[in-house]
Formats: C-alpha cells, sequence, structure tokens
C-alpha cells in the first residue's frame, strides 16, 4: 500500500479504477485496430483483380501453406488460408492446370488428394514473397523483436479466442457487447 492510500484510504481504489480505465482504452484501441487490420485484408482480397500469370491474394494466401515442401489436403489449406473447401477445390484444379501445384492421392487414405507446389509453382510464390516481404519488414521495423513476439502472442491468443466462439453457441463475438471486439 502506498503512503498516499494509508492516508487516504479511497486513493488506492481511484488508482484501481484508473488502472481499469486505462486496461479497458488499451483493450478497445486493440480491438479497434485488430478490426481495422482484418478490414484491410478484405479489401486487398475483395479489390485484388486477377492479372493472367500472377497470383491473385487468395491464391497466393492457399499456396504459402505449401512453402515448406510437405503436401497438403484440400481441407488443411482451406483452413490455413481462411477460404471454403469449395473454393479451394476449385483453385487448386486451375492452379494444377496451370502447373503451379501437383495433387495425387494419398496412399494413406485414397479418399484424400494431397498437393504440393511444383517448381514453376514455388518459384511464383518466391517472386511473390520477394516483392511483399521487403514492405512487411519495412512495416515492422522499428519494432524490438521481444515487441514482435508479444504481438504474435496477442494475434495467437485473439485467433484461439474466435476459434473458441466458433465452436461455440454463444452470439457473435463481434457485436456481443459494446467497447469488445
Amino acid at each position: 500500500m502506498t503512503v498516499q492510500s494509508q492516508r487516504d484510504p479511497g486513493a488506492a481504489s481511484g488508482m484501481t479504477t484508473a488502472l481499469r480505465s486505462d486496461r479497458s482504452e488499451s483493450l478497445e484501441q486493440l480491438g479497434r485496430s485488430f478490426k481495422a487490420a482484418m478490414a484491410a485484408v478484405r479489401r486487398l482480397r475483395g479489390r485484388e483483380t486477377h492479372r493472367p500469370g500472377e497470383l491473385s491474394f487468395a491464391q497466393y494466401s492457399l499456396l504459402f501453406g505449401l512453402v515448406d515442401g510437405d503436401a497438403r489436403s484440400a481441407r488443411e489449406l482451406a483452413s490455413a488460408a481462411d477460404l471454403s473447401a469449395a473454393t479451394v477445390t476449385q483453385m487448386l484444379d486451375s492452379l494444377a492446370t496451370a502447373g503451379l501445384v501437383r495433387r495425387v492421392r494419398s496412399t494413406g487414405d485414397k479418399r484424400v488428394v494431397l498437393t504440393s507446389l511444383t517448381e514453376r509453382g514455388a518459384a511464383l510464390l518466391a517472386e511473390r514473397r520477394a516483392r511483399f516481404e521487403p514492405r512487411w519488414r519495412a512495416a515492422l521495423a522499428e519494432f524490438a523483436d521481444e515487441e514482435l513476439v508479444i504481438a504474435a502472442a496477442v494475434l495467437d491468443r485473439l485467433c484461439d479466442t474466435f476459434y473458441a466462439f466458433a465452436d461455440s453457441d454463444e452470439t457473435d463475438p463481434m457485436t456481443s457487447k459494446p467497447g469488445a471486439l
């Protein structure tokens, strides 16, 4: 207990209220920033025109799930790219026709089709990443590694929270209470 709170018992509760107020403001700012980032991604996905020979943002997101070289099922890719399974199946069909991905039946489960990048697909993905990554690094250059690790932890927690909402029968987290995400 501080000297001030010993003299004035109301001072400690005032400090607690101020901390709560600061916490609420911080949470609201995070919510606004998160919504703005999500809106920016939606705008990018929605406004991008598909140019022949170039990957759309949705295709890039889909193929990014294959960058480690492991073959993945359409379900895994759909989840990682935040796309519907039907959309992913259509995209993979056109990407296979374009020679960017290879699709083969799983030896363990013939119902599952696994997708991997072809050399051409890997090169196109690397080219797109080379154009995007310098902007990403520049946008985050002023933040210390520790701050980026904390930001990643916050985003991971938000992701877990939204998955939990999706798995429950609760109301929409975006509209459930004022000031909340």
